[in-house]
C-alpha cells in the first residue's frame, strides 16, 4: 500500500515538475524580444507616414520629394498616399521653398522641409536663423515655428569638397534651434517623429552613407505608432570604465568597432551616443566622466569651434573636471575641405586605426 503510494506521488511530482518546466519556458518564450532587420532610409519614411497620418498640419516640402519619392527615397510612397497638397514639389529654390515652409509654420502648419543635402541649406540659411529660430524670442512668444529642416549631412563617398562638410556646429551655436543628428533606425524614427510634434524649429542632420545600413528594431517598439525619442537625451550606447568617447551620426559606430577592437586588448571604451546636438545632454557626459575618468570626442567636421570643442570646454567647466585623469582629447575631420579622390577623403575623415591609436594615448598605453 505504501509502494503504490509512493509511485502514485512519484507521478505527481514528476507530472508537476514537468509542468513547470513547461510553464517557465512558455514564460521565458512570452518574455524573448523579437527584432526585425530595418534600414534607416525605412525607419525615416515610416516616421513620415506616421506623423502625416496623425496630424492633418503636417506636410512635406522640397526638391523631389513628390514624383521623384525623394533623392534618397525617403519619401517613397507619400504623394500616392497623401496627395500633392501636402507633398509638395519645387524649383531648385532652397531660399524660395525654405522661406515658404517658414511662413505655413509660423501660420500653424508643420512643415517638414527637406534638402537634398544641408550644403544646398546654405542658400536658405537666412530663413532658417533669422526667420525661423528668432520667431518666438522677436515676438515675445506670440508665435512658433513648428518646423523641421532635414536630409543628408556630412560626408558621402566621392562627392567632394561643395558636397561633404559636417553642419552640425554650424546649427547648433544658434539660439532657438534644436539640432538632432541620429545614429542608428531607432533614431532615425524615434527623434525624427519627436522633431515633428515639436513647436519649435528643429533641424535634423542624417546621413547619406547610413541610409542603406540595417540595425536590429524591436517589434514592439516598430509597431508603435506613438514611439518617440526624447530630444535632449544621449544614449550609451556601450559601457565601459576607461575612457568615454562622445560622438554623433556615422562616427558612432567607427566608436563602438574601435571599443569592441580595444577590448581585446584590455580597455573598456564607454561610447556614448549624442542624438541631440542642441541642447547637449552634458550631464550623461559628466557622470561618464566620473565613472571613466577620461574623455574623447569625435566627429566628421572641422576642429575649430566644433562640436567636440563645445563638449570639451562644458566638461572642463563642470564638476567632471576634477575626475579627468588625462586631458580631453578630440578627433574631428581634417582641417581642410574634403578632397574628391577617394584616398585623401578617407584621410579627411575619423577612421578605425585613429580612433584605437587615440584611445591607446589617452589611457597610457604604448601602441
Amino acid at each position: 500500500m505504501n509502494t503504490l503510494k509512493t509511485i502514485k506521488n512519484t507521478h505527481m511530482l514528476r507530472r508537476a515538475l514537468n509542468n513547470g518546466i513547461v510553464n517557465q519556458a512558455r514564460c521565458f518564450s512570452a518574455s524573448r524580444v523579437n527584432k526585425i532587420d530595418v534600414t534607416v532610409r525605412d525607419a525615416l519614411n515610416k516616421a513620415l507616414d506616421e506623423e502625416l497620418e496623425k496630424d492633418p498640419k503636417v506636410f512635406l516640402i522640397g526638391e523631389e520629394v513628390g514624383d521623384y519619392q525623394g533623392a534618397y527615397k525617403i519619401t517613397k510612397g507619400m504623394i500616392q498616399k497623401y496627395g500633392k497638397a501636402r507633398v509638395i514639389d519645387t524649383p531648385i529654390t532652397e531660399m524660395g521653398f525654405s522661406g515658404l515652409a517658414v511662413g505655413a509654420a509660423l501660420l500653424g502648419l508643420r512643415p517638414v522641409c527637406e534638402f537634398m543635402t544641408f550644403n544646398f541649406a546654405m542658400q536658405g540659411i537666412d530663413h532658417i536663423v533669422n526667420s525661423s529660430a528668432k520667431a518666438r524670442y522677436m515676438s515675445g512668444g506670440q508665435l512658433q515655428s513648428p518646423i523641421v529642416f532635414r536630409g543628408p549631412n556630412g560626408a558621402a563617398a566621392g562627392v567632394s569638397a561643395q558636397h561633404s562638410q559636417c553642419f552640425g556646429a554650424w546649427y547648433s551655436s544658434v539660439p532657438g534651434l534644436k539640432v538632432l543628428s541620429p545614429f542608428n533606425s531607432t533614431d532615425a524614427r524615434g527623434l525624427l517623429k519627436a522633431a515633428i510634434r515639436d513647436n519649435n524649429p528643429v533641424v535634423f542632420l542624417e546621413n547619406e552613407v547610413m541610409y542603406g545600413q540595417s540595425f536590429n528594431v524591436p517589434d514592439e517598439e516598430w509597431n508603435n505608432a506613438d514611439f518617440v525619442l526624447p530630444i535632449g537625451k544621449a544614449k550609451v550606447e556601450r559601457e565601459g570604465k576607461d575612457v568615454t568617447i562622445v560622438t554623433f551620426s556615422r562616427p558612432v559606430g567607427i566608436a563602438l568597432e574601435a571599443a569592441k577592437k580595444l577590448e581585446a586588448e584590455g580597455i573598456s571604451v564607454e561610447v556614448i551616443n549624442l542624438r541631440t546636438l542642441r541642447p547637449i545632454d552634458i550631464g550623461t557626459i559628466v557622470n561618464s566622466v566620473k565613472k571613466t575618468n577620461r574623455l574623447i570626442t569625435m566627429e566628421e567636421g572641422w576642429p575649430q569651434s566644433g562640436v567636440g570643442a563645445e563638449i570639451t570646454a562644458q566638461v572642463m567647466e563642470s564638476e567632471a573636471f576634477d575626475y579627468l585623469d588625462a586631458p580631453v582629447t578630440r578627433i574631428h575631420g581634417a582641417d581642410v575641405p574634403v578632397a574628391y579622390a577617394s584616398n585623401l577623403e578617407a584621410l579627411s575623415m575619423p577612421q578605425l586605426d585613429v580612433v584605437v591609436d587615440t584611445v591607446k594615448k589617452v589611457v597610457y598605453r604604448k601602441k
